[in-house]
């Protein structure tokens, strides 16, 4: 498998009050099938499609803890990456820690409140299947004070930053690796304004998607598997997306990536 450039969404998990009732939602939902997590790493659970991996699953050890889906970003050095982060104005909240053999993981809180993880490859270099129906697609962070979190993301990572003209009026902007012409046939993520029109108590946060093969389907099973719909299904110049909710409380979108309305 290739190692990821750094900078680069390389791996996603769901923090989940109950793993085996999150293999049974995603089980249906996506097809995906499960290798038994070990529990010396916390029963981490990787998930499949196409014998490739595709995502984790994993029980929180604190039930405190927030049901959410987890970005990774890639660090080749991921020392010297949570050095970037604390010296751009991030916080490092849990420092860089072996995960046996298969990589090093970190994970940083960006000045706008925005958690997010970094992965160093070891034998696990990440996704081995994406962008394709039932696996990760993209990822957008929404976030409060833009003016703070690009300078930042662009001193970590090196990105560079394209605003972009939306149908709405909002504001919008995707990240670039660096080297790469900045724009949308080289972004990596997208950077959306919690406005107004959004909940006062929403946090900063990064939202991931999947790519489905029918977005509309997609939203009928996960009510049907007790999730909830956000974002009713839209069509976009992107694809059909919808934002959903799954039986345990962890945010995610469904995109249609064949359904692009120019």
């Amino acid at each position: 498998m290739a190692v990821f450039e750094d900078g680069v969404p390389c791996w996603v998990d769901a923090m989940l009050p109950d793993l085996e009732a999150g293999k049974r939602f995603y089980g249906e939902l996506f097809g995906w099938t499960f290798q038994e997590g070990e529990k010396e790493y916390g029963s981490y659970t990787q998930a499949f499609h196409d014998s490739r991996n595709v995502a984790a699953l994993a029980p929180k050890p604190d039930g405190r803890m927030p049901t959410v889906w987890n970005l990774y970003f890639a660090a080749r050095d991921i020392a010297a990456t949570a050095v970037k982060i604390r010296d751009a104005g991030g916080q490092i909240i849990t420092d860089p820690t072996p995960i046996g053999d298969f990589g090093t993981m970190a994970m940083g809180v960006d000045p706008g409140g925005a958690v997010f993880g970094l992965w160093q490859a070891g034998s696990h270099t990440g996704f081995a299947k994406q962008g394709l129906p039932v696996s990760y697609a993209w990822t957008d962070l929404f976030a409060r004070e833009p003016e703070r979190v690009d300078p930042f993301y662009e001193a970590v990572f090196g990105y560079t930053t394209r605003r972009l003209d939306t149908a709405n009026g909002t504001e919008f902007a995707v990240w670039s690796p660096p080297g790469r012409p900045p724009g949308l046939e080289t972004a990596v993520v997208g950077r959306a304004v919690i406005s107004a029109g959004f909940p006062a108590e929403m946090p900063a946060h990064f939202l991931v998607y999947f790519a489905v093969a029918d977005c509309d389907e997609t939203v009928n099973t996960t009510t049907r598997l007790g999730g909830r719909v956000i974002l009713d299904p839209e069509d976009t110049p992107y694809g059909r997306f919808a934002v959903l909710v799954d039986n345990q409380g962890a945010n995610f979108a469904a995109i249609d990536l064949s359904r692009a309305v120019r």
